[in-house]
């Protein structure tokens, strides 16, 4: 017997420059599954992503998942993809026993915190207030330049990366510090001086819906290890309060073992993983 994808629809050619179709999985003529796949961003157009991969029950245990990635690999790599990205729930064992079989490398997880009933206090020595329009001006510039950095890739130059970046942040923040959902706010020490920067938004999380999300948090270099990280966490929590939100996520990247390890202490849970594959 055969597993293949048949669309299940046209491919979807969107506004933001990605693209999107939906598939079923097929055994001979016979549905046994779906899955989505997509580019991952206008900024990123060589990453393809799966999305919500599907085997029904008495198909399971039988390779039918495998072969529907591998066959996803090949559409992906006709749509001049050159690595795909998948996202896994925290506790889907098997599900990540296929991402590792299938080669991929886990590059973070998405983690969110129950907040609580009230605004948690922050630390003596810092305040918490919007930026204003100068500050804003000055904090995108640093964002679009270190962003730039993760989308210098081989085979790219770091102009492209930059472009790509602007381009990137222009998609995420339209109206810049006006952008509806979005949250921008300084750290202060009482006798003045910024100890850190706080970019807050909203994110789709599986299983919580749209949240509030921490896009961006950054301690100023001559200020860290001193506990202000933790402090504009917390300025996080209080924010998404205010709004009234009831979770908060955030994504932390594999390897950061001190960001882990404060996210962990502050409450936050794993809820998916992530993980990139090369097409070669």
């Amino acid at each position: 017997m055969t597993t293949t994808l048949r669309p299940t629809a046209p491919l979807q050619q969107n506004s933001d420059g990605t693209r999107s179709r939906t598939y079923e999985v097929r055994v001979n003529s016979r549905r046994v599954g779906s899955l989505e796949l997509a580019t991952r961003s206008a900024a990123q157009p060589g990453v393809g992503v799966i999305r919500d991969l599907w085997i029904e029950e008495p198909d399971r245990r039988r390779g039918r998942g495998t072969v529907a990635a591998l066959a996803a690999e090949e559409v992906l790599r006709a749509w001049h993809c050159e690595s795909i990205a998948v996202s896994v729930p925290a506790g889907a064992e098997r599900a990540r026993r296929l991402v590792d079989a299938l080669g991929y490398r886990v590059t973070g997880r998405v983690m969110v915190k129950d907040l609580p009933a009230g605004p948690p206090e922050l630390p003596a020595g810092g305040r918490g207030r919007p930026m204003d329009g100068a500050e804003f001006d000055d904090w995108l510039e640093r964002a679009v330049g270190e962003y730039a950095h993760h989308l210098t890739t081989p085979g790219t130059t770091p102009e492209q990366g930059l472009a790509a970046s602007r381009a990137e942040h222009a998609r995420m923040l339209p109206a810049g510090r006006e952008t509806p959902g979005a949250d921008f706010l300084l750290l202060e020490a009482p006798g003045g001086g910024v100890l850190g920067t706080l970019w807050l938004g909203e994110l789709e999380v599986a299983g919580f819906g749209a949240i509030p999300y921490v896009w961006d948090v950054d301690v100023a270099a001559e200020h860290r290890r001193k506990g202000h990280g933790r402090a504009l966490m917390l300025l996080a929590e209080r924010t998404a309060l205010a709004a009234g939100a009831r979770n908060l996520g955030l994504h932390v990247v594999e390897g950061n073992t001190p960001a882990r390890r404060l996210y962990e202490s502050l409450g936050y849970r794993d809820t998916a993983v992530n993980a990139i594959k090369a097409l070669v």
